[in-house]
């Protein structure tokens, strides 16, 4: 009676060296605790650089933040010059600046770490998504915070200023400095909405035809947080904010569209094969 012995399984010609580094076993709870050491050790080394590079031209990014204020006093023939109360407010004004523009400068760097944290709990075809997310995150939060300077800032300072023309402004650098970072880096992570959309159509949690039917609810809940992180309570403000909201929901819309079309795709071509 002779037996049959099943073919081997073919080997990977090209195997993912994460996967043959951590294929056959899991990472203990320590290696986890380690990987994830070396990665915050990384992004904050990255943070340092882009606070040191941003330092050395602090002067000149003060300028492009102040300009929405310093162009909108202008253009009203009033004083241009923010004031500070204390002798330490313009340092300690500049040094959170080099903070902040350094986590902007910093941020795909350390998206890229987050993404080689929890890529060995994913399969191959998912770490594919590695340069699509980052660039993707990091460019909307990049775009994010530039409509904000660009468009939503500049028209809620003008409505605010304008909307006290009978009395002499005199708004402090800090002042000044918290309504600009609420209201850039707010808008830099709403912005965000298309990658958390995306990620959960990528892992099947929500689908196209989910977005759509719920579309009536998510333009409520966009217009609640416009209303929430616009700093005027005037309709052109709130718009300003609300709008680019609901053109980012569609945007993802089509994103899941796109994952779940490709997923559809694989599994027709995969059929054929068999």
């Amino acid at each position: 009676m002779s037996t049959t012995t099943p073919n081997p399984p073919t080997k990977n010609p090209d195997p993912d060296p994460e996967e043959a580094q951590f294929e056959g076993r899991q990472m203990s709870f320590l290696e986890h605790l380690e990987e994830l050491r070396q990665r915050l050790i990384r992004s904050v080394l990255a943070i340092v650089v882009g606070f040191g590079v941003c330092f050395y031209f602090s002067d000149q990014i003060y300028g492009l933040l102040a300009r929405p204020l310093t162009d909108t006093l202008h253009a009203l023939h009033m004083s241009e010059k923010l004031v500070y109360t204390n002798p330490t407010d313009p340092f300690n004004l500049y040094i959170k600046l080099s903070i902040v523009a350094g986590l902007f400068l910093s941020s795909p760097y350390i998206l890229w770490q987050v993404w080689l944290f929890v890529s060995p709990g994913l399969y191959r075809h998912e770490k594919r998504y590695v340069w699509p997310f980052v660039l993707l995150t990091s460019g909307l939060f990049l775009g994010g915070g530039f409509f904000a300077y660009k468009m939503a800032f500049p028209a809620a300072l003008r409505f605010l200023v304008e909307f006290g023309k009978r009395f002499q402004p005199m708004i402090s650098i800090n002042e000044y400095w918290n309504l600009a970072l609420t209201i850039i880096v707010g808008v830099g992570l709403v912005f965000e909405l298309p990658v958390i959309i995306l990620l959960l159509s990528v892992f099947g949690i929500v689908t196209p035809n989910f977005l759509i039917r719920h579309i009536r609810y998510a333009i409520l809940i966009t217009a609640v947080v416009a209303a929430a992180i616009a700093p005027t309570p005037d309709w052109t403000t709130l718009f300003m904010f609300w709008i680019p909201m609901v053109g980012l929901y569609i945007l993802s819309i089509g994103l899941s569209w796109l994952v779940y079309f490709r997923k559809r795709w694989k599994q027709k071509h995969a059929q054929q094969a068999q």
